[in-house]
């Protein structure tokens, strides 16, 4: 069975840094989009930033743009979500998602996803 594994959330200051990790189990990331999602308790899902399979596209969030980072090592496998400047706000469950797709952009929509990661949490409070 494919499988995503989502590391690194945790309790931070506001201000502070995390950075998540999405690493694939049984299957190669090259091939696929890779997006981060969060939801918090009593809200919808939101997109939070994806890149493209060649790592030549990157999106993100508004809510997140110049303070959260995404890359990834397909040498290792995994997709990072650097996060700095967190604030209260960021607080929730973190998502990564894989869509099968070898060309194009990114989107922040959760629509096609092959695998879903069980998430991590991230709180972010003084």
């Amino acid at each position: 069975q494919l499988q995503l594994v989502e590391s690194g959330g945790g309790l931070v200051q506001p201000g502070g840094s995390l950075r998540l990790s999405c690493a694939a189990s049984r299957f190669t990331l090259v091939y696929y989009h890779i997006g981060w999602f969060r939801q918090a308790p009593g809200t919808e899902r939101e997109g939070v930033s994806c890149i493209s399979s060649s790592g030549g596209s990157t999106n993100y969030a508004d809510s997140v743009k110049g303070r959260f980072t995404i890359s990834r090592d397909n040498a290792k496998n995994t997709v990072y979500l650097q996060m700095n400047g967190l604030k209260p706000e960021d607080t929730a469950d973190y998502y990564c998602a894989a869509t099968y797709k070898t060309w194009g952009t990114c989107t922040l929509v959760a629509s096609g996803v092959d695998v879903w990661g069980k998430g991590t949490l991230v709180t972010v409070s003084s």
